[in-house]
């Protein structure tokens, strides 16, 4: 089919042509004495991006799901207790890969379409007493219900409670995207992925800790070798890592890191923003509604709700094979009931209201009664009204 395949799914996202570039080079010695010169700038703008000063910010050549594990296992001992709010599916494995690890999971079930209930979080955190919970994990945005949650909040509810436990936020689809304030929110492990707001392949897990969850390291008893924490800080120190990197991936990072310190962090949240609230302008023009329930919207991803006499298989399979979109589809429990698109990292206005126009043609194809045009006229009347 002539044309491009267009990418609206909440990650993998688009990779813009400037990192392409860049990662197209020749392979070179990361022993050399000039390897410092790529990779410890890279450090230090990454730490600009999760906003902290104190803070440590790492890359392995891994995923973001690696990198619950990298938390996990370096800050903590076996067969400690976490608190968990499953919300969606990633809320969902990351408690799975606890329990798989060992550890003592305590999940608590949330209605899908919300967030971490932040009144309750702060009344379980007074009840321990004795300080059992030793991590609580929270997932920043929820990206298979496009729910947003609070961190700041989680962070408010473990000091009203008096409560040492570490907090840990996954941020994989926040990061680079949705505002995220590791400092501010008292954030000790931040965890996010290549493949999403910093617009690269799959490939890297991007992680923040703070001199807290670093000082807990010496303590704990889990067997390292690959996703050592303290080893990786040791090399790094000088500029280095402790085995092979993937150069391509931190040369793309430099790129990507370059791109959005260009346009500024908090440009980068509004412009999100800005983009996710048109594409919630034409869901609602269309007479439909989306998951996440009013003030736990994404600016990332947006999960849109369909009629109980469709499939949303449906609708994303006529997408992709007559329109060459990709959608994200509905996950466990809200599977065939949501598709998603994704608006996160090198998207602009005319990037979404092609979304829009691809997903209102496969909705018509689909028998859906909505206007023709409605959703595109309203998010174009938005984006005319907000652009600068």
């Amino acid at each position: 089919m002539a044309g491009r395949s267009h990418l609206f799914i909440p990650g993998p996202t688009n990779t813009p042509h400037e990192v392409l570039s860049a990662m197209h080079l020749p392979m070179e010695d990361h022993r050399s004495p000039t390897f410092p010169n790529l990779l410890k700038p890279i450090l230090a703008d990454l730490k600009k991006i999760f906003r902290t000063e104190a803070g440590q910010c790492f890359v392995f050549p891994a995923t973001g799901t690696a990198g619950w594990e990298i938390a996990l296992t370096n800050c903590l001992n076996m067969g400690d207790k976490v608190l968990i709010y499953r919300f969606g599916q990633f809320g969902h494995l990351w408690a799975e890969a606890a329990k798989k690890l060992g550890f003592d999971v305590e999940v608590h079930q949330v209605e899908w379409g919300k967030g971490i209930p932040l009144d309750h979080l702060e009344a379980r955190l007074k009840e321990d007493k004795n300080h059992e919970i030793k991590a609580v994990l929270a997932t920043h945005n929820e990206t298979s219900t496009g729910v947003t949650s609070d961190i700041g909040g989680v962070r408010k509810a473990l000091d009203a409670a008096g409560h040492p436990a570490l907090l840990f936020a996954d941020g994989v689809s926040s990061i680079a995207s949705i505002e995220f304030r590791m400092d501010d929110w008292g954030v000790d492990g931040a965890i996010s992925g290549s493949q999403k707001g910093f617009m690269l392949p799959a490939g890297a897990a991007i992680l923040g800790f703070s001199q807290k969850a670093m000082a807990a390291i010496e303590t704990s008893n889990f067997p390292r070798s690959f996703f050592s924490l303290k080893d990786m800080a040791a090399s790094n120190k000088d500029g280095y890592t402790p085995y092979t990197p993937s150069t391509p991936m931190l040369h793309g990072l430099r790129k990507a890191l370059d791109i959005l310190l260009d346009e500024g962090i908090d440009n980068v949240y509004a412009r999100h923003h800005r983009l996710a609230e048109g594409v919630r302008r034409a869901v609602a023009a269309w007479g439909l509604k989306i998951c996440a329930q009013p003030g736990f919207e994404s600016d990332t991803v947006t999960a849109i709700v369909v009629p109980a006499d469709k499939d949303a298989r449906h609708v994303i399979s006529t997408a992709f094979n007559k329109y060459q979109i990709s959608l994200g589809a509905g996950l466990s429990e809200v599977a065939g009931k949501v598709f998603r698109i994704g608006h996160l990292g090198d998207m602009n206005d005319v990037s979404l209201l092609g979304a829009i126009a691809g997903v209102e043609m496969a909705m018509l194809d689909n028998g859906f009664d909505i206007k023709p045009g409605s959703g595109v006229a309203a998010a174009i009347e938005y984006y005319r009204s907000t652009a600068e």
